[in-house]
């Protein structure tokens, strides 16, 4: 199935009516363990997305996801808004001038994306913060397209995976960003950041469920 830039648009829609949805929860998440203000922060960087595509929305996917990171970077404040700017434009570079991408394009531009974040963050996966939530999904997509299953499939392997990846970064201790001030305190807490992320995913599935896929 192939995914077209109306699809990304739709996901980008999607994503922000979820965020939206989900703010004072994201906000509520991060009062426990950060500036109280991720739920805040997400609800205007996709906000100023979704000002910015009548400006890119007939220019190609990669011209698309480049537009998102300038209006998240402009807009998000704390440390969401370059690492989800940089995950943005990571995977931009893959998907320059493409009109439409297969789902293991979409993959390479995930798997970019996640090294995106980890090289302006230097998290790994443990450290209670998004990568907690892309990486485990991004294993799950990768089995799922190896396999041949659909992009229905994949996307539901690694929806499942993403939140799996929230539940678990309750028990952990933070060691990057405003949490890892906590320490010990930081432990029972679910990270916003990887709840954030899931919500991303959770966002490209409901446009592929919604158009059959």
């Amino acid at each position: 199935m192939a995914i077209t830039k109306a699809d990304v648009i739709k996901f980008l829609e999607r994503a922000a009516d979820l965020l939206r949805q989900n703010r004072d929860y994201l906000t509520q998440l991060d009062s426990a363990i950060g500036d109280a203000d991720h739920g805040i922060n997400m609800d205007r960087g996709f906000t100023k997305i979704m000002a910015s595509l009548d400006s890119v929305k007939d220019k190609d996917i990669g011209s698309i996801l480049k537009a998102c990171s300038m209006a998240l970077v402009s807009s998000v404040g704390g440390a969401a808004g370059p690492l989800y700017g940089t995950a943005f434009m990571y995977a931009a570079k893959v998907l320059d001038k493409k009109e439409e991408i297969t789902p293991e394009e979409l993959y390479q531009a995930l798997r970019s994306a996640l090294e995106g974040i980890q090289a302006r963050g230097k998290a790994v996966e443990g450290e209670k913060t998004m990568v907690d939530a892309i990486a485990p999904a991004l294993r799950a997509f990768e089995e799922k397209l190896q396999a041949g299953a659909s992009l229905k499939e994949i996307l539901q392997a690694a929806v499942q995976a993403a939140e799996e990846g929230v539940k678990n970064t309750i028990p952990m201790k933070a060691t990057k960003g405003r949490a890892s001030y906590l320490g010990e305190r930081s432990i029972g807490h679910q990270d916003p950041g990887a709840t954030s992320s899931y919500l991303l995913f959770k966002a490209m599935l409901d446009v592929v469920e919604e158009k059959g896929g």
